[in-house]
């Protein structure tokens, strides 16, 4: 790998490589337009539980004995905040519906046919609202469940001058969220494109500077959005959640690393005057650091694959070519841009032949020589900092219904607490229990399972709602007194699990008793998450590890930085965790921030690891430890400081989003990336590796 590397690297420096790279680049980029992009797929109706989730199983055996219940549900809330309302209204929203003969709607009930005391079972105690559930087919894509929830909006809120007309529920939900992702993205690639010109423009005062690495992420952007795609016209499922985040992992990678390569660039552009020949030295040092800086990020991405939720698998493939297609760009493309213009792009800074690399007296120059002078107290100072922040995250509380972190002027949301405020709460969500028994279950059986069931805590209401022609197969509907989303329902749902052969056993019946439903995907949601947590963090540790001994030739090395990143990782979740509640209000993060958080913030802050110590191993070949550090420190401080605050500006980017998820995410992923970068990078690591690794005599090279 190294050798093929080293060849790519040297093909790129040279004139006409130069031209070769950027016109197959540019090549390949313009055959993709003609596939499809990646937005054409995305969805939010993916199934994210594994096959051997309980709540699947239960789905699949629903289905078995009572075919046709594979639908999904559109809750029309009709609410007069003022009264009582209107059930004429009601009814003639209803008749417009059936009228419409809407495609991709299964079930309509017959409230229009009703008196009107069978229709008050539709209403509240106090009879301001009406909730009706409307049945749509349960295989309709995101975009065809946008349309059917479109027309049913356009027919209700046509006449609603006397009450409020919303739809909640999954359908209207996942409408509203497939359209928040919708402006999200636009706005998302905007802000991040006009953030990282602002910020290379206000660092490096050069024009060029700044739009050579985002032409470059543009190109890259391009190629992996049709890769993408392509893979979405084979089947592979990608939700909107995973392309907001791809977008911002790329253009933020693509821009540290084209600094990473510039920066070393203008250190030999003041050494060599042919730009050629000063790109082919630039790469000969820094090529290899900057591959398996892209190559951690794709290890994290691959590590993916080993889990069973599907929000996280689901990022596997989609980041893994996204982070290939990066590594390539990163010798070739990157390169091929900056030797094209030379010194120009630099101007009007423009470094000349004789220019000291390092100007006496820096800001970084002063503080490596401030941080390896007093090691200890540098040390200390910062192990103390880490480790209060890491303290909170035994204080995390996570959120389930994530409705709540929605906008408050969604109209799904907006139905959903209209239903929270009038119904049982469990009526926005109830739960599907089947009782698959071996023999008939007769009257009394299973009156004596409904009284069991409802006699839980926080059960409202049980009803029989279904069974098969010779009883051994009975469908029961379950309504929580509690919110369905909240941590005590989905414990509930362990407890009857827990609990289910008692019951069974208590009354003679032979059988299992199977929960589908929000409440039990939920159950099954955290069960799998912690489960994923534990493995990636172990897995992605261990790969980067190995990694690391092969870039550095070392045990130790790799063991300070694996272990300097994940420390800045507790870090950065706690402290990140306890400043979202006490700034922002989020008193409980989804329960998939700590592992997408984990993942970014130690793929990317290995990242600057690998560049400050491949630099220091340079260096050790002349100097002693404690020298060739302070070398390291000084050389590449400002280009990953610089990098850094790129990166954590562009991960910032995604506060701006009204989806808690991706704010929360944002500020944990930026927070801890300004902690790596000039906590860990600057200080503790570089402390670390001089208090700990013996003072050898200077390795001197042969002339």
């Amino acid at each position: 790998m190294k050798k093929i590397i080293r060849r790519c690297t040297r093909m790129v420096s040279t004139k006409k490589g130069m031209y070769i790279t950027l016109a197959l680049w540019f090549l390949l980029a313009g055959f993709l337009t003609i596939a499809p992009s990646s937005k054409e797929y995305e969805t939010t109706n993916m199934e994210i539980l594994p096959e051997e989730a309980q709540s699947v199983i239960a789905k699949k055996q629903i289905e078995k004995h009572f075919p046709g219940d594979n639908t999904l549900t559109a809750l029309l809330v009709f609410h007069n905040p003022n009264g009582k309302i209107d059930f004429e209204a009601a009814a003639d929203v209803l008749t417009q519906i059936e009228v419409a003969d809407i495609d991709g709607i299964s079930t309509i009930p017959p409230f229009t046919t009703m008196p009107i005391q069978a229709q008050q079972q539709f209403a509240s105690e106090n009879l301001s609202t009406i909730l009706i559930p409307i049945q749509l087919d349960g295989n309709l894509e995101s975009s065809e469940v946008r349309a059917v929830v479109e027309k049913l909006i356009a027919i209700g809120g046509k006449d609603a001058s006397n009450y409020m007309f919303r739809v909640t529920g999954p359908a209207g939900i996942a409408t509203d969220t497939l359209a928040l992702f919708s402006q999200a993205d636009m706005f998302l690639m905007m802000a991040t494109v006009a953030l990282i010109l602002i910020l290379l423009i206000v660092i490096y005062r050069s024009p060029l500077l700044a739009l050579i690495p985002l032409v470059a992420s543009g190109i890259v952007y391009l190629v992996a959005d049709k890769i993408i795609g392509l893979l979405g016209k084979g089947g592979l499922v990608i939700s909107n959640e995973t392309l907001s985040i791809m977008m911002i992992l790329l253009f933020a990678a693509v821009t540290d690393y084209s600094l990473f390569v510039f920066s070393r660039y203008r250190e030999e552009l003041k050494q060599t005057e042919n730009r050629f020949e000063a790109m082919k030295q630039a790469l000969h040092e820094v090529g290899m650091p900057v591959f398996f800086s892209g190559g951690t990020v794709l290890v994290a991405m691959l590590i993916l694959f080993f889990t069973k939720y599907q929000s996280y698998h689901n990022f596997a493939p989609i980041f893994a070519v996204t982070m290939a297609v990066i590594m390539l760009a990163s010798i070739t493309l990157i390169p091929a841009l900056f030797a094209l213009f030379g010194r120009k792009a630099f101007w009007p800074k423009i470094p000349k032949v004789g220019d000291p690399v390092i100007k006496e007296g820096s800001i970084w120059s002063r503080m490596a020589g401030a941080i390896t002078h007093k090691p200890i107290v540098s040390f200390l100072f910062v192990v103390i900092i880490l480790l209060l922040s890491s303290g909170n995250i035994f204080n995390i509380q996570y959120e389930f219904d994530t409705v709540k972190t929605f906008p408050n002027d969604m109209p799904s949301r907006e139905g959903y607490e209209m239903v929270e405020q009038n119904f049982d709460k469990g009526t926005l969500a109830p739960t599907t229990i089947l009782l698959e028994s071996t023999h008939a279950v007769t009257e009394e059986q299973a009156e004596a399972l409904r009284s069991i069931l409802e006699n839980q805590p926080h059960v409202a209401s049980v009803s029989l709602v279904e069974q098969t022609k010779f009883h051994e197969n009975l469908l029961y509907e379950l309504v929580f007194d509690i919110n369905p989303y909240s941590k005590e329902a989905i414990d509930t749902i362990e407890h009857f699990l827990d609990h289910q052969n008692e019951w069974l056993h208590a009354q003679n019946i032979l059988g299992t008793l199977y929960f589908a439903g929000i409440t039990a995907d939920l159950y099954d949601e955290n069960t799998y998450s912690n489960r994923d947590l534990v493995v990636v963090m172990i897995l992605e540790s261990l790969f980067i590890f190995a990694m690391l001994i092969a870039l550095t030739k070392s045990i130790r090395l790799p063991i300070y930085m694996v272990g300097t990143i994940l420390f800045s990782f507790a870090a950065a979740l706690g402290l990140g965790t306890f400043l979202v509640d006490i700034l922002f209000g989020h008193t409980a993060i989804s329960i998939r921030v700590p592992l997408y958080a984990f993942v970014f913030l130690v793929a990317l802050g290995v990242d600057y690891n690998i560049i400050l110590i491949s630099r220091f191993i340079e260096e050790r070949k002349q100097h002693s430890v404690q020298k060739a550090m302070e070398i390291a420190l000084s050389h590449t401080g400002s280009v990953i400081s610089s990098a850094g605050l790129i990166l954590a500006g562009t991960f910032a980017v995604l506060m701006t989003q009204p989806i808690s998820i991706l704010f929360v995410f944002g500020f944990i992923v930026a927070l801890g990336i300004l902690l790596d970068t000039f906590l860990v990078r600057s200080v503790l690591l570089p402390t670390l590796v001089i208090l700990l690794e013996k003072k050898e005599k200077t390795k001197q090279i042969s002339a």
